[in-house]
């Protein structure tokens, strides 16, 4: 063989090798399915390691869907924390030009905030603490990347029974800059009504900031406390009307602040209502949490606490330490150039494809230099996993978990465990103080 035949033929074993991505996951069970497809447990043997791979289905049908998955993608790549989820992989597409699912892999989590709400009627002072702490040193790293998340709640907060949490879901999120356009926030839904600040029921055309996720936490931080949604609004009139009978009549400044000709007009001709003390609706809490509860749901945004603020309150005395709160570098205009134009499915065909390529350095190096073969059809491991997909999607039904054909595997928890009295907070801290040692800004 030639010296050019060799290097060539090398260069062919390591694309495969590479692209071997069908064999190195294997397949468990379902663990989630929703709008976008189905999400599976998977055991990687390259790490040892148990993952979630998300398959997200028909992507480009609607162009402001694909724009979301792409600024999903694209902020779980740019910010890396330990309160945060993690993108492992995600496997290559057959072809650059025609691919319409993708797979992600995820670390996996047990459950979310929502289900060990609902599963456990005893959790203690010391798990709300660890929880809220944990929220918000992940929002301060968020906010500090000039990120808003814009839809945070229990579901969107991942757990596992050591008490971490994780938070998930960046698809509403947006990028900061001071020169962007206010209208450009509001062009499209934000934030499920029962976590959403005031100022988005009422204001629709005023820039906001980061003080709406604040907003969100303290309401999932009240919920933690009471088993229960703090404001259940049927729609945004009710929604406003359950924040007053907590908090009191806003005051004629605040009103007159309010940007929304209509919501002015009905907080102003709302009876005057008096706030209800945070220690008569949270009678069982401590002292400092509702202190600090009561910061992060104030009717102005500009009376709310940091996430920075928050973690230095004194409810976590003997928690915090300022060291083990990474802040992140702001997120530059250039990767989230595509929210400042009109971009058509094609443009995000590709910036999406480009951030797959994120998670293959080789193929991105040709792509770099543009000596990557556009039109060629790769032998895909996406095709291995269509088939096993589609059986367990067949037969994924009534809460039970499928097991593709000819495999055997000890099932993993894909609820959240009966009982949360073995979590060992010491454990659970010191996992959380090496993370933050190898991943700060």
């Amino acid at each position: 063989m030639q010296p050019d035949q060799r290097k060539k033929s090398s260069v062919d074993v390591d694309f495969f090798t590479e692209y071997g991505e069908g064999s190195r996951y294997r397949i468990e069970e379902v663990i989630g399915k929703g709008s976008y497809g189905v999400v599976c447990s998977a055991y990687d043997t390259h790490t040892g390691e148990r993952v979630a791979i998300k398959k997200i289905n028909d992507i480009f049908e609607h162009v402001s869907d694909a724009t979301r998955i792409l600024r999903e993608i694209k902020l779980l790549r740019l910010l890396r924390h330990p309160d945060i989820v993690e993108i492992k992989h995600i496997l290559l597409p057959p072809s650059r030009r025609e691919f319409k699912d993708i797979y992600v892999v995820f670390e996996l989590m047990e459950s979310d905030l929502h289900q060990v709400i609902k599963a456990n009627d005893d959790l203690t002072p010391e798990h709300y603490q660890f929880f809220l702490y944990q929220l918000l040193r992940g929002l301060k790293y968020i906010h500090t990347a000039n990120v808003f998340h814009r839809d945070l709640k229990p579901k969107n907060i991942l757990a596992n029974a050591d008490c971490k949490l994780k938070i998930c879901d960046f698809g509403l999120a947006r990028v900061a800059f001071s020169d962007t356009p206010t209208a450009i926030f509001w062009t499209d839904y934000v934030a499920t009504r029962w976590y959403r600040a005031p100022e988005l029921c009422g204001s629709f055309f005023s820039k906001y900031t980061p003080a709406i996720d604040i907003w969100s936490i303290g309401c999932i931080f009240a919920e933690l406390l009471t088993g229960k949604p703090l404001f259940p609004g049927k729609n945004v009139v009710h929604q406003l009307d359950l924040m007053t009978d907590l908090l009191g009549t806003p005051s004629a400044e605040a009103i007159a602040r309010v940007r929304n000709e209509k919501a002015r007009r009905y907080l102003s001709s709302m009876r005057r209502k008096r706030p209800i003390l945070f220690s008569q609706k949270f009678p069982n809490a401590n002292p400092l949490a509702l202190r600090l509860l009561e910061k992060m749901l104030a009717f102005e945004p500009k009376d709310r606490p940091t996430a920075e603020e928050a973690l230095a309150d004194p409810y976590f005395k003997g928690l915090a330490k300022v060291e083990r709160e990474p802040s992140a570098q702001p997120v530059t205009k250039m990767e989230f150039e595509f929210e400042r134009r009109r971009i058509t499915k094609e443009d995000v065909r590709e910036l999406i494809y480009r951030e797959i390529l994120e998670y293959h350095p080789k193929m991105l190096k040709e792509y770099l230099e543009g000596s990557e073969p556009t039109g060629f059809m790769y032998p895909s491991a996406v095709d291995h996993f269509k088939k096993q997909f589609a059986y367990l999607e067949e037969h994924y039904g009534n809460g039970a978990t499928v097991a593709p054909p000819e495999r055997q595997h000890a099932s993993l928890p894909s609820g959240c465990c009966k009982t949360w009295e073995s979590c060992r907070f010491s454990i659970a801290l010191q996992q959380l103080w090496s993370c933050s040692g190898s991943r700060g800004s």
